[in-house]
């Protein structure tokens, strides 16, 4: 039997062990890639469904573990909100993030089930630990202005707001119009408060779609402003007594919501139970005041306009507007953009042919992006039906204009009714022009003569003609751009195409009754007479049509300042004057005495060239500048 190893030995093996577990580094190092660095400060219970590191690191200080609250969410955060061992800002922010986690959890939003209440009340207590967080802790939400940590709990409080407003917005038609305050799974719900006005005075909205749940196809660019609150659309339809009416208030529009809390302490708001929804308008209001403080307001303002256009069913009407057909549009429309604001300027967009104002698509985005262009203006859009002639639609629009002015400024002295700009394409250029030109008696030649009229019908057809054939430029208007105008006409209206085309379009019905009364003005004494041929929209866009042809050197005011964009598509490498868009020859779309002219690169539907866009927005701005003085 062999020995075992000496005592001594052993002693001196257990003793270099213990040596060597004491010299042994317990830290090891390993390096990562800048990237994935980044993806880890970034990651949270929105983004990944986990928690973040900093809540991680919260919980390890106070002995917990991701785990160990999925296991006892109620002990959890008992233990948080308790353990001296964090910091208000600790606690409070690894607080929000854990009631949101319990929250996005049980939440379905799947548009098919309504949030149970148990959902509602997490959502609600993320939203207000996040809200004690930002506004009554010891530092102030600038002190904190560099740290992510202060944007992820922003991103905790935004989210738990449009989620708590979806479940509020469903329960309001519940209410009587006349409520102050309602419980709903345990809290008070103050009656909310805001300064955003709807279309038609609504109570509440038909429809109210978080900003962030849309995207969308044909618009180049999304704009946003980052901040506190959760952005929406309110869709409210315009009530069936708006088809009178020549205007249009917007039906989709941008709000932001945020939640405030009651209580002038943090001991305070964190056993408050009571809560009020506020409603700003994006548009109006930069920035919000919760908690005592003025943050800056988050704001979507493209999505709005992205359903709407979504929504509008333009592209079908505008097609059976031009060939006559039922659902067609009959009389101009008036669309306004935003809620109307007596103190931004208006800019005014006319379409073209078999166009509507999906023609504007990333003009109007983008006029609404530029930061210093939304301050200053508001979009007004004129749907019109293409089929009719250029003379019947701009007596109709210029009606439909003069009747929205007088309904929301009936004195004419706001800034909204002044130094307005008037922007048009192709032939709703043409149109543009004739808004700020004078006819005088001019266009009374195109009138097919008539002999031995007696003075009475000669008086009456005149002053049945008048409308159409007399008149002075809109004394609101004080600038113009004309994109790719036909002026004097296209051939292109001669082509076999567009001839084909045109014996296709029907003429409005209400146009077509006023033709019966004209022939029967026209005919002489003796009942003689042959009918009356009208032309239609492509007929007008002719380079021989009479009406085109006189209408070309009509003036245009002096108080008016003009800049034309034109299109080449075809040169030939030739001279700019005999270049074409493919549709309008450059000679019919220079416009001598113009302040600015920018060719471009381009087919006919120039509107949509990004460098349009941007000599747009120059000219806007030059606007802002001149109505100043």
């Amino acid at each position: 039997m062999k020995q075992g190893l000496p005592a001594w030995v052993t002693r001196y093996v257990v003793l270099a062990m213990l040596l060597c577990l004491q010299a042994c580094a317990m830290v090891d190092v390993s390096h990562i890639k800048s990237h994935e660095y980044v993806t880890e400060r970034r990651n949270d219970v929105m983004a990944t469904g986990k928690l973040s590191d900093w809540t991680i690191q919260s919980l390890n200080v106070v002995a917990l573990t991701a785990d160990s609250c999925a296991k006892a969410f109620a002990e959890c955060t008992e233990t948080v909100a308790h353990s001296p061992g964090l910091d208000d800002e600790q606690r409070l922010s690894a607080l929000s993030e854990l009631w949101l986690g319990k929250a996005i959890k049980s939440d379905h939003d799947d548009g098919k089930a309504s949030m149970d209440d148990q959902t509602f009340d997490a959502f609600l207590t993320s939203a207000r630990y996040a809200y004690a967080y930002l506004f009554y802790t010891k530092r102030q939400p600038a002190e904190r202005i560099f740290e992510f940590r202060q944007e992820q709990v922003i991103g905790f409080y935004n989210l738990s707001v449009q989620r708590t407003v979806v479940r509020f917005f469903s329960e309001l038609p519940k209410l009587d119009p006349q409520w102050s305050q309602t419980s709903l799974a345990g809290w008070t719900m103050l009656r909310p408060q805001t300064d955003a006005k709807l279309a038609d005075h609504a109570r509440i909205p038909a429809e109210l779609i978080p900003s962030t749940s849309l995207r969308f196809n044909g618009l180049r660019n999304v704009y946003r402003r980052d901040g506190f609150g959760s952005e929406f659309v309110a869709v409210t339809p315009n009530p069936p007594s708006a088809e009178e009416l020549p205007w249009r208030d917007p039906e989709c529009e941008s709000v932001t919501g945020a939640l405030g809390f009651d209580g002038a302490t943090l001991a305070d708001v964190l056993e408050s139970k009571q809560v009020q929804l506020l409603v700003r308008n994006p548009y109006r209001d930069e920035t919000i005041t919760v908690g005592g403080h003025s943050v800056p307001l988050a704001a979507n303002f493209t999505a709005a306009y992205g359903v709407f256009l979504a929504r509008s069913g333009f592209a079908t009407q505008s097609i059976r507007s031009l060939f006559g057909r039922e659902g067609g549009l009959k009389t101009p429309r008036i669309l306004l953009m935003q809620p109307y604001d007596p103190n931004r300027l208006t800019v005014i967009m006319l379409h073209g042919l078999a166009s509507s104002p999906e023609a504007w698509i990333n003009v109007s985005n983008e006029v609404m992006g530029d930061e210093q262009l939304r301050r200053n203006y508001q979009v007004w859009e004129v749907y019109y039906p293409t089929n009719a002639p250029i003379a019947v639609n701009l007596a109709g629009i210029r009606k439909a204009l003069n009747a929205t002015f007088q309904h929301f400024d009936p004195s004419g002295q706001a800034r909204a009714s002044n130094n307005v700009v008037l922007v048009g394409h192709s032939m709703g250029g043409v149109i543009a022009r004739l808004l700020v030109s004078s006819s005088g008696d001019k266009l009374w030649g195109v009138v097919p003569a008539r002999a031995h009229l007696s003075a009475e019908k000669q008086a009456r057809l005149r002053e049945r003609l008048a409308p159409y054939l007399q008149f002075t430029p809109m004394p609101q208007v004080t600038r113009t751009v004309f994109l790719a105008s036909p002026h004097r006409g296209t051939p292109f209206a001669q082509q076999r195409l567009a001839r084909w085309i045109g014996n296709l379009i029907r003429l409005p019905a209400n146009v077509l009754k006023e033709i019966a009364s004209f022939a029967d003005l026209l005919k002489d004494d003796t009942a003689n007479g042959g009918p009356i041929r009208v032309p239609n929209s492509i007929d007008n866009l002719n380079d021989t049509d009479p009406f085109v042809m006189a209408a070309a050197d009509l003036p245009i005011s002096p108080a008016v300042r003009y800049h034309t964009i034109v299109g080449v598509y075809k040169s030939n490498g030739g001279p700019l004057s005999s270049s074409s868009d493919g549709v309008v020859p450059y000679r019919s779309a220079h416009l001598a005495g113009a302040d600015s002219e920018l060719a471009i690169p381009s087919w006919h539907s120039v509107q949509e060239n990004p460098a349009a866009i941007l000599e747009l927005r120059r000219i806007l701005r030059l606007q802002i500048a001149a109505a100043a003085h």
